[in-house]
């Protein structure tokens, strides 16, 4: 047991105690939940590790009334084994095994890498050649995880629902812990996890909406509860400028170390924050005099928390029209000669015109982000069949509402390495200008 400041006391197994400690999880000691947002939110600096304590509590929950549920309707209902418990709950321990540090603003805003959660990178974690592949071998487990967690060979869903649908164990353990660290007051009633049934004829995990043929309409103020908080914190701190600024700097230090072959990407995958920092510091002894210089600028303001300053912002709503070509021109490590031949040209300008050195850095997030449509099923009054809760969403306007204000969230930015505010409308202006079909709606200097 131990004591967890979200949950409370947190009941482990002598097996899930022995995972802990081994390399690849102690790792996750030094990687913050939430990448660069202490940076905005002091406070939050607690880390994956805990987050996959909770997850693997939280989904113990979801199979407790799942059971509960099969001891009333057998008929409807499936019940789930001890052998089954084990996996799942060993499956959501290992969840974020393959985060890196600073993770998703090189995946999902900068497209630096592929995403944690690709096949390969599981399976590169969670090899023979890694103290936790190597432990879960011995237990007999290495299949049956990574089939979990890479969607692979073929398990039934709900070993994968519970730690990884819309409403699972995993969003509701993050929004929880994100909640306490960075002292947003936003709460959600854990008596949602009560209604979790699986389903006997599909296998699927859901949510029980009906109640004597009639929807229970607090459930499912619940479940758009969950959603409209996961939208609050990606509009508070997830998408945050200053985080997104912060996690610019660190992207574009680790841009240029992988494109000039100072670091290779599996050097990334044994880091925790501090010791990615340290990389990039290190890697530059090896670069010329001129990139040197910079890596070791980019790692000191992040450091230091001298960030850049926006000059540009490109929201989707003004930009609909342009959304999917500035994407596919800017997102990506495919891409990479194009932003930094855009970001030259707009510093060459802007030298031409104030005389003056700055550094240009064009962020531009994947067009879907972190989005996740109402795919939790449920079963809605009336229905003998479970259907994802986005096929109600005529019924349930709300999750529409939130569907359209998470794609709104997407901005492209352009940042600049300048504290003079004169110096930044300039330099607005003459960025504008490299992008004459869209709409910038920033004032920068104002």
């Amino acid at each position: 047991m131990l004591r967890d400041p979200v949950h409370g006391d947190v009941l482990l197994t002598h097996e899930e105690f022995a995972l802990l400690d081994t390399r690849e999880m102690q790792r996750l000691r030094g990687v913050k939940q939430l990448g660069s947002a202490d940076l905005v939110y002091p406070g939050a600096r607690h880390t994956r590790f805990e987050h996959s304590i909770g997850t693997a509590h939280l989904s113990q929950q979801i199979i407790d009334a799942v059971n509960r549920a099969a001891d009333i309707a057998p008929r409807e209902c499936l019940r789930i084994g001890e052998a089954e418990t084990r996996v799942i709950r060993i499956a959501a321990l290992l969840h974020d095994i393959t985060h890196i540090p600073y993770g998703h603003h090189f995946e999902d805003q900068a497209g630096l890498l592929h995403r944690h959660d690709s096949p390969e990178r599981y399976e590169r974690m969670l090899s023979e050649s890694t103290e936790i592949g190597a432990a879960l071998r011995s237990a007999g487990l290495q299949r049956d995880v990574l089939a979990v967690l890479t969607e692979g060979a073929a398990v039934p869903a709900y070993w994968r629902q519970i730690n990884s649908d819309t409403i699972c164990s995993d969003i509701l353990d993050y929004l929880a812990r994100d909640a306490y660290f960075t002292g947003l007051r936003i709460g959600i009633d854990s008596r949602i996890l009560a209604y979790f049934r699986v389903e006997r004829a599909g296998g699927n995990l859901y949510l029980d909406l009906a109640k004597h043929n009639l929807l229970r309409e607090d459930i499912l103020s619940e479940i758009v509860r969950v959603l409209e908080a996961r939208y609050y914190f990606s509009e508070r701190v997830y998408y945050h400028h200053a985080k997104v600024a912060a996690g610019a700097l660190v992207a574009r230090a680790v841009e240029l170390a992988l494109s000039e072959r100072l670091i290779a990407e599996e050097d990334l995958y044994s880091t925790d924050d501090a010791s990615l920092l340290d990389l990039l510091e290190r890697s530059s002894e090896r670069a010329k005099p001129a990139l040197a210089r910079r890596l070791r600028s980019l790692v000191e303001r992040y450091r230091r928390r001298r960030l850049p300053k926006r000059v540009c912002v490109f929201p989707r709503p003004q930009n609909q029209a342009v959304q999917e070509e500035l994407v596919e021109r800017y997102f990506a490590l495919s891409q990479h000669a194009e932003r930094l031949r855009v970001e030259e040209r707009i510093a060459d300008l802007v030298r031409f015109a104030t005389g003056r050195e700055v550094e240009i850095m064009l962020v531009c997030p994947a067009k879907r982000m972190q989005l996740k449509e109402a795919a939790t099923h449920v079963l809605w009054p009336g229905e003998n069949v479970v259907r994802p809760l986005a096929a109600y969403a005529e019924r349930a306007p709300r999750l529409a509402d939130l569907e359209r204000a998470y794609r709104d969230l997407w901005k492209f930015y352009v940042f600049a390495d300048c504290d003079d505010r004169a110096l930044l409308a300039r330099i607005a202006e003459i960025a504008a200008g490299e992008f004459p079909s869209a709409t910038n709606v920033y004032r920068a200097g104002a």
